[in-house]
């Protein structure tokens, strides 16, 4: 059996630093990438570029790496034995930190054989990473990020020097920005050649909750080119950069007993609940996707707010930056996108039980006062990521359970200008006084909701009412 990895350096943005030992007759180039925290720059992102199959599902969650050995589920690279493992499936009960290993082939081979030897992991435990759609693969290896050690940056510059590409077939024709594009493996027989690069997700981001549901009692209706699902909180549209196997796509496909995976024709949040719509072919895709630029498309929200709203158009403009938190002003900012929505009605009802918050897992988030909250109805005007759960929170009235939003709203209350964006924001003298407010109040976000937050996608429609499908009640209603 011919080796196949050498081990050159893990490569750690944030948090501590920890050498990945491989064996040592390995000889893949290897690139390890770990701890990579929101507010990484765009610039050290570089190495771990998406797949353009999946681009539109990822949320800034996604990009939050952490170091693991990762011992729960492989032994270290430095044992010859594994521990027992049969599969991933079914969902495993304890969770394993995210962790993003970088390969550099450097022998041609099935690509299943490559990643085993590479990272010693089990065969159907790579397997299972293939099936969950976290490998990835470039012709050509994506440029190092600034911070790279001068070894990485030496075995970059071997492995892409114009000499050594020429004699490539498989990227002649292409520039070297494109065949540094990263694409899906999804297959364990693909062959991978030397010079190629690998991105592996060994510990995917997981959703038990996909078990936990009985799909088939989620369907609102089944029609000839789409699926309307009741999207339960804590699972996935179409999945996530790295799992696509437990998504509502894949699940509601099998409930159905359909051989055509269902498609994802627009998103929402994992924490929200509600309706979704599915194609059944990729053509109803484009079509449904048409409907949605052209404004055919009209979603209604329930939101359960911790304070009152008043009824009318709520305008903000959104941070022009795919990463959460969303910052939001309440002032024009060239470059910002405009956020509307339109609050219908605001009605004062009890405050969840902590019986009811605990079957649907929804988490404290610390609001001073827990005796009433406020159930609207929202016609959402434009469709920006976070956009009721950042504008609710910037007007003082936080998502219940949204343990991201809600800490910087009560930061907000307690400390009138911490916002700099805010209603009482403050002067300042300086750019970088600003960019330091701004650093200062992303910092008083938390995380993002594991399962439930107070937020429903309760009617959809297009085509002027032509097609209308509705939710099944809140879950802080049952």
């Amino acid at each position: 059996m011919s080796s196949v990895a050498v081990a050159v350096a893990s490569m750690l943005f944030a948090g501590g630093c920890r050498s990945l030992a491989v064996p040592a007759a390995a000889r893949t180039l290897q690139i390890s990438r770990a701890a990579v925290s929101n507010n990484l720059n765009k610039h050290a992102q570089s190495l771990c570029c998406r797949s353009s199959h999946n681009s539109s599902t990822a949320l800034i969650g996604e990009s939050e790496f952490t170091t693991s050995d990762g011992g729960s589920l492989i032994s270290t690279s430095s044992s010859n034995s594994f521990p027992k493992y049969d599969r991933l499936l079914p969902c495993p009960s304890h969770k394993t930190p995210p962790r993003i290993e970088h390969l550099v082939v450097s022998e041609g081979g099935p690509v299943l054989e490559h990643i085993c030897k590479a990272l010693d992991l089990p065969p159907l435990y790579v397997s299972d990473l293939i099936q969950f759609g976290a490998v990835y693969y470039a012709l050509v290896c994506p440029q190092p990020p600034p911070n790279a050690t001068e070894e990485q940056i030496r075995i970059f510059k071997e492995v892409t020097e114009p000499s050594v590409l020429r004699k490539r077939n498989s990227i002649k024709g292409k520039t070297v920005r494109e065949a540094q594009k990263t694409f899906r493996v999804t297959h364990v027989g693909e062959f991978v050649e030397p010079g190629m690069y690998l991105r592996v997700h060994v510990h995917p981001k997981r959703f038990p909750r996909c078990y936990e549901i009985d799909w088939r009692s989620r369907i609102i209706a089944v029609a000839e080119s789409y699926v309307v699902l009741d999207k339960p909180a804590g699972t996935s549209v179409g999945g996530t950069t790295d799992n696509i196997e437990e998504s509502c796509a894949t699940f509601a496909t099998r409930a159905l007993g359909m051989t055509t995976s269902l498609l994802t024709t627009h998103q929402i949040d994992n924490c929200t609940e509600g309706c979704v719509v599915l194609a059944r072919t990729k053509e109803y895709c484009s079509v449904f996707h048409g409907k949605i630029r052209e404004k055919k498309v009209k979603k209604l929200y329930l939101a359960l707010a911790a304070s009152p709203l008043p009824t009318g158009v709520i305008a903000h403009y959104m941070r022009p930056i795919n990463m959460a938190p969303r910052l939001i002003s309440e002032d024009f900012i060239k470059g910002w996108h405009l956020c509307q929505l339109e609050v219908l009605e605001c009605r004062k009802v009890p405050w969840p039980t902590t019986s009811i918050q605990d079957n649907y897992c929804v988490e404290e988030c610390g609001w001073p006062s827990q005796d009433y909250a406020y159930e609207c109805k929202i016609n959402l005007l434009t469709g920006r990521t976070h956009q009721i759960r950042a504008q609710f929170a910037a007007c003082r009235a936080p998502l219940i359970g949204d343990s991201m939003y809600m800490p910087a709203a009560i930061a907000d209350m307690s400390n009138p200008g911490l916002n700099p964006f805010g209603k009482y924001k403050k002067n300042f003298g300086s750019e970088s006084e600003k960019e330091t407010a701004v650093v200062n109040w992303i910092a008083q976000h938390g995380k993002e909701p594991s399962v439930s937050i107070g937020l429903q996608a309760c009617q959809i429609s297009w085509d002027d009412d032509e097609h209308f499908y509705e939710a099944g009640s809140p879950w802080w209603r049952c």
